[in-house]
């Protein structure tokens, strides 16, 4: 979930803006000005404040986003005149043709209408909400790291304390595993290739799955070994389909995605129905990876109770591709689907 700035914020700032304005104004106005003109004057000041406040909420949630978060930093400076020139034409709208036909009354004297003068002064009246606008959504990004990175830091901790309990020494484990290759691969090939695969696979979770980035070809490994050991515990009755498509080498994704999608299958997915095949589909492009599944869920599952992980990836895919991935998971009718495409890093 993308953390975002609740919009009533802005609301609520802007308001407490113009209350403080229109006070300070009060306290230090000591001329008597009827009550007629009064109004006029905090009308002008209200028009003033809406066209400041249009131009913000365009600078914060189009041209901020759009380019500060791909980085883009010149083409945002491209758009400052745009945001100018629509604060203009909002304010002369406001108050050149609103309030004159409510009160009769102008702002800018005639002269100062003249469109020169007119936008060069809305030029540098404007330029707040801009400057506003950005020093606002750039804090609050930083503030949104910062909390992500406190996340993320408190889930790495966790996984290490979880690792460091499952990792009961690992080189025995090992030694006991090789010992026990060398021992069938004369008696029994098929056995000892599959302890082989069974060491391989534990190798790489105690070593490599809590790297930040995993190399493609040796996640992809995983997962075949992965699904050759759960073929051997379903038997016969694992009616899977996993495909790989595309070509992959070192290029490199965040750690344990895709193991993630694949061991939700065999955990809630329904495998040994002939009707009901799940589905693992792989595909690499030169610049993306596409991971989709398909599966029936088990009698009484329940997806939305097991969402921790799932919120976990999330997070860490933000963390580590901003707004350049797209995580996807439905479920309806029984049927859990997911879909996950993510850049590649050479």
């Amino acid at each position: 979930m993308k953390s975002r700035i609740p919009f009533y914020y802005h609301i609520v700032f802007f308001f407490l803006l113009f209350l403080t304005y229109i006070l300070w104004d009060i306290a230090l106005n000591e001329r008597k000005i009827e009550i007629g003109m009064k109004a006029v004057y905090y009308g002008f000041s209200l028009t003033y404040m809406l066209a400041v406040f249009s131009v913000y909420i365009l600078n914060f949630y189009v041209f901020c986003k759009l380019f500060f978060n791909r980085r883009k930093i010149l083409f945002y400076i491209l758009t400052i005149p745009v945001s100018l020139l629509l604060f203009t034409a909002s304010r002369y709208f406001l108050e050149e043709v609103v309030m004159y036909n409510i009160t009769g009354m102008h702002n800018y004297y005639e002269e100062a209408r003249d469109i020169t003068y007119y936008i060069k002064d809305n030029f540098f009246f404007g330029l707040p909400a801009v400057i506003l606008s950005t020093l606002t959504f750039l804090s609050w990004q930083f503030q949104t790291t910062q909390r992500h990175n406190q996340e993320l830091l408190l889930e790495n901790k966790k996984a290490e304390f979880q690792m460091l309990k499952a990792q009961v020494s690992p080189h025995f484990l090992f030694n006991t595993l090789n010992s026990f290759y060398s021992q069938l691969i004369l008696k029994d090939d098929k056995m000892a290739e599959d302890i082989l695969i069974l060491s391989d696979l534990l190798r790489y979770v105690i070593t490599e799955t809590d790297k930040d980035e995993a190399i493609l070809s040796k996640e992809i490994q995983f997962i075949q070994n992965y699904i050759h050991l759960q073929k051997k515990r379903f038997e016969n009755q694992l009616f899977l389909d996993f495909t790989i498509e595309g070509n992959y080498s070192n290029e490199k994704i965040i750690s344990s995605a895709l193991v993630h999608f694949v061991e939700n299958v065999f955990k809630h997915g329904k495998l040994n129905d002939k009707t009901k095949k799940a589905v693992i589909s792989i595909r690499v492009n030169e610049n993306f990876l596409e991971i989709s599944t398909f599966n029936y869920c088990l009698d009484g599952e329940n997806y939305s109770s097991t969402g921790i992980g799932f919120d976990n990836l999330t997070k860490r895919l933000e963390y580590a591709y901003k707004d350049q991935f797209v995580l996807e998971k439905t479920e309806e009718n029984n049927i859990f689907k997911t879909y996950l495409k993510i850049p590649l890093k050479k």
